[in-house]
């Protein structure tokens, strides 16, 4: 019995041990079998994970794109002194290299949207991980999980619809840009073409349109309340909201105490700071400054590059505008207008072109009393007006030009001259008097329309029409002896370019409202600063039709309302239905033409030229001028000679016309080839 009972043993013995074999052996298979299947299922991952990669990166856009790319960018218009006037633009931005935006705001930048962006390679995984978790717990996290280089991409090449696909591909973008971008190349690209809110893109343009300055000017706490911006433009621009634009600016600045940017000093002193905000400009040609100038300077750019170049080129425009004076032209127009309305005159517009006319240069530029969406109108280069009397100065300056003295005498009594369907036309002045024999000085001076008629028909319509067109008037006119008393529209651009020409000794300059204008890379494409100059009369010739013009002015019809208390000259014009009223005149520093009537050309009440035009023109004059030294014409001892004429009073004439001893000084006879043109309708 003991015998069969240690066998039995030790036949159990050998079971457990058989038992705890095959159980140690089925833990080891059970262990090796889920090792291997989470082994495989690491690869099916990963082979999937590869898969969608690979599937996903062979649909990425081409990056190397990013090199060449250059959205369109708004054309800035500044004025001589720098003030901007407008933006042109399909999209408001102006490109800027990073080396031009200042440290401060790529810090703001970084520390508010991803402050791990020098160190992350595209995808800030420990980001995606906080977010998540904060995803999850229902946490308020103070960064998103998108990178600058992300935003990049998104903003570059992919759309904001939000999908697993699309993180997808921005995350392998991100990652691939890093690899061929530096972080410089990448934060400049981010900078320039980020939406922040009131229509602008970039923070050059966001800067322009909150604070009125270029992004190199912009404080710590200007910068940070910028980079507030992204997370949602339209809610947090000060436009919108100061209150949220505020918290948005304190929270950056915090953010960019924590990134170790700034000092908690630094950041409270930056919010305390005064935060510079301009006042919101409204769209369109509203949002221009000084309209008229603006919008004439637009029109020649379009002109010159296209509207579509213009729009998004990128052009950075600086024009000949002095805003000082385009202030001083438009309130001395409002003033006259205001007062002709007082006075019972009846004008309604007015319009005022002031050029420098050494340079050709447009300083000011007033086309009426009130710009507006309904009323656009520029009366400056637009409206095309009979100048009445103030053409005169171009037919004198063919007389004297062609060896005529102004001490010449006409008979200013009554003439006729037939018309071309049997009746005659006969000329004459508002007194319906006739002086007799003058001179041709005095017939300037008193503006005598008889003489004038005269004159135009001795030395021909053909002289008078080349002199005024070589002289600055741009306008088509008509050959007929009314032109003699400015029957012809011109505009009052037309007669500030003429009468520039007088005041420039008788060189033309093309006037221009550019001084420079420059591409996106700061290239220069057009440079007006040179004078584009060309003789039109000689020197001698514009000094003494300027001592004509300047007796209009001292006891002519100018007198006394356009006595300025310096050497000046000038001439009235009024057309004999009162629809037009002129003054144009200069000084050797400045010229400006004036114009008042009516947009539907109905009638003023007796409106001369020497009335409210002149009194606008001397009052824009005074204040314009109030800093510059009064000095004379240029005397041209070469060309010009002072001598008494036979019993009359001294004058000025070119050398060789001067007076004999004889006492004769009859215009000469006509030149053969003049025929006597008849006018198509009465002045």
């Amino acid at each position: 019995m003991d015998a069969i009972e240690a066998v039995l043993s030790r036949l159990s013995d050998a079971a457990l041990r058989a038992a705890g074999y095959l159980g140690r052996l089925g833990r080891r298979r059970i262990f090796r079998a889920v090792l291997v299947t989470l082994f495989l299922l690491v690869l099916f991952c990963a082979g999937l994970v590869a898969g969608l990669v690979a599937s996903y990166s062979r649909n990425l856009p081409d990056i190397s794109r990013m090199t060449d790319y250059q959205p369109a960018s708004a054309t800035r218009i500044f004025a001589r002194d720098g003030t901007l006037l407008a933006s042109v633009y399909k999209e408001n931005r102006v490109w800027v290299p990073i080396a031009r935006i200042p440290h401060v705001v790529r810090e703001a930048f970084v520390a508010n949207e991803d402050h791990n962006f020098y160190y992350h390679h595209g995808v800030d995984f420990g980001g995606i991980i906080r977010a998540a978790l904060a995803d999850l717990t229902h946490q308020r996290i103070e960064q998103g999980a998108s990178t600058i280089t992300q935003q990049l991409a998104r903003g570059l090449f992919l759309s904001d619809k939000v999908s697993i696909s699309r993180k997808i591909q921005e995350a392998l973008l991100a990652m691939e840009i890093e690899r061929y971008y530096t972080k410089d190349e990448i934060l400049e690209r981010y900078l320039n073409l980020i939406y922040l809110g009131a229509d602008a893109y970039g923070v050059d343009a966001a800067s322009h349109t909150y604070f009125g300055k270029g992004v190199g000017g912009v404080t710590l706490g200007q910068a940070a309340m910028l980079a507030g911006l992204p997370a949602a433009p339209s809610d947090y621009s000060p436009f919108a909201s100061i209150s949220l634009a505020r918290d948005r600016q304190k929270h950056v600045l915090q953010r960019m105490v924590e990134s170790g940017y700034i000092t908690q000093a630094q950041a409270n002193a930056a919010y305390a700071a005064p935060l510079g905000l301009v006042r919101q400009r409204p769209a369109g040609l509203q949002g221009y400054a000084y309209p008229y100038f603006t919008t004439y300077a637009l029109a020649q750019l379009n002109q010159i590059f296209g509207a579509n170049v213009v729009k998004e080129a990128g052009l950075q425009v600086t024009t000949t505008m002095d805003p000082h004076l385009q202030q001083l032209a438009q309130d001395a127009v409002d003033w006259g207008i205001r007062e002709g309305r007082a006075e019972g005159i009846g004008a309604q517009e007015g319009a005022l072109v002031a050029i420098r006319p050494s340079t050709g240069e447009i300083l000011a530029m007033v086309g009426g009393t009130h710009f507006s969406l309904d009323n656009q109108f520029n009366r400056a280069w637009q409206a095309h007006r009979q100048p009445g009397s103030s053409f005169k100065a171009y037919l004198y300056t063919a007389a004297i030009d062609e060896g005529i003295p102004a001490s010449s005498t006409m008979d200013d009594t009554p003439v006729s001259y037939p018309m071309g369907d049997g009746t005659t036309w006969s000329p004459h002045d508002d007194d319906n008097s006739y002086m007799g024999t003058i001179t041709l000085r005095t017939a300037l001076t008193l503006s005598r329309n008889v003489v004038a008629v005269k004159l135009a028909d001795r030395i021909g319509l053909d002289r008078v029409i080349a002199y005024a067109h070589r002289m600055g008037v741009t306008s088509p006119l008509e050959a007929n002896l009314s032109l003699a008393l400015g029957t012809s529209d011109v505009t009052v651009l037309d007669q500030a370019t003429g009468y520039a020409t007088l005041a420039n000794e008788g060189v033309r300059e093309t006037p221009t409202a550019f001084r420079t204008v420059r591409d996106s890379l700061g290239n220069i494409v057009l440079d007006d600063r040179s004078p584009q100059a060309s003789e039109a009369v000689s020197a001698g010739t514009a000094y003494i039709v300027t001592s004509m013009l300047e007796d209009v002015i001292k006891r002519g019809t100018g007198y006394p309302n356009a006595v300025i208390g310096r050497p000046a000259a000038g001439k009235t014009g009024t057309t004999s239905s009162f629809r037009d009223a002129w003054f144009v005149g200069y000084t050797p520093d400045l010229v400006a033409a004036v114009w008042i009537g009516n947009d539907d050309y109905s009638r003023m009440n007796e409106s001369y030229g020497g009335d409210i035009p002149a009194r606008i023109w001397a009052r824009f004059m005074k204040a314009a001028l109030a800093r510059v030294p009064p000095h004379d014409f240029n005397f041209p001892a070469d060309e010009v000679v002072r001598a008494a004429a036979c019993g009359g009073a001294p004058d000025v004439y070119l050398i060789g016309t001067q007076p004999t001893q004889s006492c004769s000084q009859a215009l000469p006879a006509p030149p053969a080839a003049v025929q006597h043109a008849v006018p198509s309708a009465t002045p």
